[in-house]
């Protein structure tokens, strides 16, 4: 059971100035480089984001690499960092592989120890080379478990080493990534395998989801070539911290996203007039955003208590991550309503961005488990499970 007070640093949960000027420019590139016109215009080629910004980001700024280690390549400092960049990429629905790569991917080969596989893919990651992404890391996960509750896939020993087969579904960037970490059941046990696709024996089929800007496919091996990463015996650990990282990164863009929609919803109230007045003087449309403003300050607060979790390691990261999943979800999904309703009838517009955030909002809060499960989860973890009703 996890304390239920726990212990973090208050000054985790400030920004530094680093962290500050890594806010500006990162804003100051999407606004130049990354506006919905720009993401519109992506959704549409065969990757679906520019890789040309994705170059950028990996050369010019680094974000790729934040979180990783020198020795491999990386900048050396920690998730805090890195949770400003998601931030401000969910700020501006940015929609490249940033979350399946940089978090998922990244961390689940640090998380392994697996020294081997760090020094072959983490580089690469870190200089924007290569994407990557997880499967069967479920349930409550992208590509998960099947309804048995055993992973999709199988790992068999082949005359030339371990060989995948069967299939993982909704595996984000699964099209087109060029790395998948697949958790796979041996004989002995759940492994984690590295994968390199190639079409022969890796078939990798685009599911269609409302959120367009997040892509998602159904992978499917038939004796597609693999390697064991980490050990049998920390798989499971493995698994569930990358999940919870995941959980805290995903929080970031949430807030992020949050933060936009009321700044677009503001201006507009504040310039929309009715009856020879801004629609955002009357009660009715004060108490609304106020209520939305709320919200946004508890989402920044279980957002930046996930974040320092993840950033020093702490044990109440799952406990954190929770949290953080729940209010974040639900506050991105409060905001991106009222984000449609205050705009009026513009805001069920095609051609709005409002539908945009809407959609990344409703796919982002089932992407790793729905509100209920992390209740759950986190009812056990605080040792409330069980309890009967006060």
């Amino acid at each position: 059971m996890h304390r239920r007070h726990p212990e973090i640093d208050p000054q985790l949960l400030s920004e530094t100035d680093e962290q500050r000027q890594l806010r500006t420019v990162l804003r100051d590139l999407y606004a130049e480089a990354s506006g919905v016109e720009e993401v519109r215009k992506h959704l549409a080629t065969p990757r679906g984001y520019d890789e040309a910004l994705w170059g950028r980001l990996a050369g010019e700024i680094g974000v790729h690499g934040l979180a990783i280690p020198e020795e491999y390549g990386g900048s050396g400092f920690t998730f805090a960092e890195l949770a400003v960049a998601l931030e401000e990429s969910g700020r501006a629905l940015y929609c490249a592989p940033l979350l399946p790569t940089v978090v998922l991917a990244a961390n689940a080969l640090l998380f392994s120890g697996d020294r081997t596989a760090c020094e072959r893919y983490l580089p690469r990651i870190a200089d924007g080379t290569l994407t990557a992404t997880v499967a069967g890391f479920g349930p409550g996960g992208p590509g998960g478990l099947d309804e048995s509750g055993e992973p999709g896939v199988t790992a068999e020993q082949g005359a030339n080493g371990w060989v995948l087969r069967g299939q993982a579904d909704f595996v984000l960037d699964g099209a087109g990534a060029d790395l998948l970490l697949v958790r796979a059941g041996t004989p002995a046990g759940p492994r984690i395998f590295a994968c390199e696709p190639v079409p022969d024996t890796c078939r990798r089929t685009p599911r269609r989801v409302l959120d367009e800007t997040r892509r998602q496919a159904l992978v499917e091996f038939g004796g597609a070539p693999a390697t064991a990463v980490g050990t049998a015996e920390g798989v499971e650990g493995t698994v569930s911290a990358t999940l919870d990282t995941g959980r805290a990164a995903l929080a970031a863009e949430q807030v992020g996203g949050s933060g936009h929609a009321l700044d677009a919803t503001v201006a507009f109230v504040a310039q929309r007039h009715q009856f020879g007045r801004p629609i955002g003087s009357f009660q009715a449309v004060k108490h609304r955003l106020a209520d939305v403003l709320v919200a946004l300050e508890a989402a920044r607060s279980g957002s930046a208590y996930a974040t320092a979790c993840a950033a020093t390691a702490s044990p109440q990261l799952p406990v954190a991550a929770c949290a953080a999943a729940v209010v974040c979800s639900e506050t991105f999904r409060l905001v991106t309503a009222e984000y449609v309703q205050l705009h009026g009838g513009i805001g069920f517009t095609w051609e709005h961005p409002a539908h945009l955030y809407v959609r990344r909002a409703r796919g982002a809060e089932v992407l790793f488990g729905t509100a209920d499960q992390h209740r759950t989860r986190l009812a056990g973890l605080v040792g409330l499970a069980g309890r009967p009703a006060a």
